[in-house]
């Protein structure tokens, strides 16, 4: 029998699909009430985007140390003790009376937050066996997605409500859902009996383990430069179609914002179904997408950024956000074939403190490169050539782990 096809095994994905996006809803929701904000407790607007680099370099530089501790420790706690420790730093976020106040607690959440993504992988993972590892990790990480676009209730809510409002209300939900998941989730059987028959893993010997492979040394260069043309594209989006095609600042946003969430919503799914499929027949197929969908994400990437036709720009834009999301349904799958079932989730953690300080440099350089009168078409045909060098990189990726089937 295989226990993918278990209810409990997306019973799994479901409850986590949840956290997933609180997760990000919580951690941005702040950008969100800026004006709210500022002038409820002073602060200048160096300040203000300081809360989130504090969160952003917390949360990189301790992902690794997080994933070390879900491949040491039981993941089904570790996720929900994170979720209740950033809920509760959520809620307290609310009640903070100073910049002082506020900037510890936001460094304090990237600390609990960075526990979760890597634990939560792992375990689906963990439950994901055979053929529907991909698409169970697709559907997991469009949590992601849809907590990113409900983060703007806060903005709404802090106009009618006051900026603490939202804090509380998402704290105490979060509090009250970790407390549910508390007697629901579970490691499934076969890890707790692992983790009492084997050795505890050292966080030496994972990551000599991982630094071991050459795989893991190209996934690592891969999701960097990956992030590197994210952060280019998503962040100077609404920039570029209000210069482009001179629009306001409002409809900018919107078109720079929403075709692109709802297209990478999309691509998380089917990247994650296809690599299943054809990972039936083919063992790198889950390597294979990703590469296929960067090899056509970038030419999409160059009409969007050489084109003076909205429609065309915004064709190229949903191209782009949804064959570049195959590489999120698939980077814990590919991961779990080149990388010792053990240190998965450490492996993970090294892959996103990597992604989160190259996204902080590429976001600072950006400005640089703009105040160096370097037009934005130039950074999108730069984020192209990248996306490309990463499709070979993927390529070059070889599998250790055959594709198993859960006995």
């Amino acid at each position: 029998m295989n226990t993918d096809r278990l209810p409990r095994a997306w019973l799994i994905v479901g409850v986590l699909w949840v956290v997933a996006a609180l997760n990000y809803l919580d951690r941005i929701m702040i950008t969100t009430m800026r004006d709210s904000l500022t002038q409820a407790v002073p602060m200048t607007d160096a300040q203000f985007g300081l809360l989130t680099s504090a969160f952003l370099w917390v949360y990189g530089l301790l992902s690794p140390l997080a994933g070390f501790l879900a491949d040491r420790f039981n993941r089904s706690r570790l996720i929900v003790f994170s979720l209740l420790v950033w809920s509760a730093l959520t809620w307290l976020t609310g009640h903070a009376r100073s910049f002082e106040e506020l900037i510890i607690v936001r460094a304090l959440m990237g600390l609990s937050e960075a526990a979760y993504l890597p634990a939560a992988l792992a375990l689906i993972a963990d439950y994901h066996r055979g053929s529907t590892r991909s698409l169970a990790t697709g559907i997991h990480m469009t949590g992601l997605s849809v907590g990113t676009g409900l983060a703007g209730i806060g903005g709404w809510l802090a106009q009618r409500q006051g900026w603490r409002f939202a804090f509380d209300i998402f704290g105490w939900f979060g509090i009250a859902y970790a407390v549910a998941l508390w007697f629901l989730l579970r490691d499934p059987p076969d890890r707790r009996q692992t983790q009492t028959s084997s050795p505890a893993p050292r966080l030496g010997e994972a990551l000599r383990s991982l630094l071991s492979s050459g795989s893991f040394w190209l996934l690592l260069t891969f999701w960097g430069l990956l992030a590197l043309a994210g952060w280019a594209v998503a962040g100077w989006m609404p920039t570029y179609f209000k210069e482009q095609f001179q629009l306001n600042q409002g409809e900018a946003g919107i078109s720079a914002t929403s075709y692109l969430a709802v297209a990478m919503l999309a691509g998380k799914i089917l990247g994650g179904a296809w690599a299943d499929r054809w990972s039936r027949s083919n063992d790198r197929a889950r390597i294979l997408v990703p590469a296929i969908g960067l090899f056509v994400a970038a030419p999409a990437t160059l009409m969007l950024a050489n084109t003076s036709l909205l429609a065309l720009a915004i064709a190229g834009l949903s191209i782009y956000g949804l064959t570049r999301s195959f590489s999120d349904a698939n980077l814990m799958p590919i991961l779990c074939q080149v990388a010792d079932s053990r240190y998965r989730a450490t492996g993970y953690g090294v892959l996103n403190m990597f992604s989160c300080l190259v996204g902080g440099v590429t976001v600072y350089l950006g400005g640089v490169l703009r105040d160096a009168h370097i037009s934005v078409s130039t950074l999108f045909m730069a984020a192209a050539a990248g996306m490309l060098v990463c499709g070979v990189l993927m390529t070059m990726v070889k599998p250790v782990q055959k594709r198993t089937q859960a006995p």
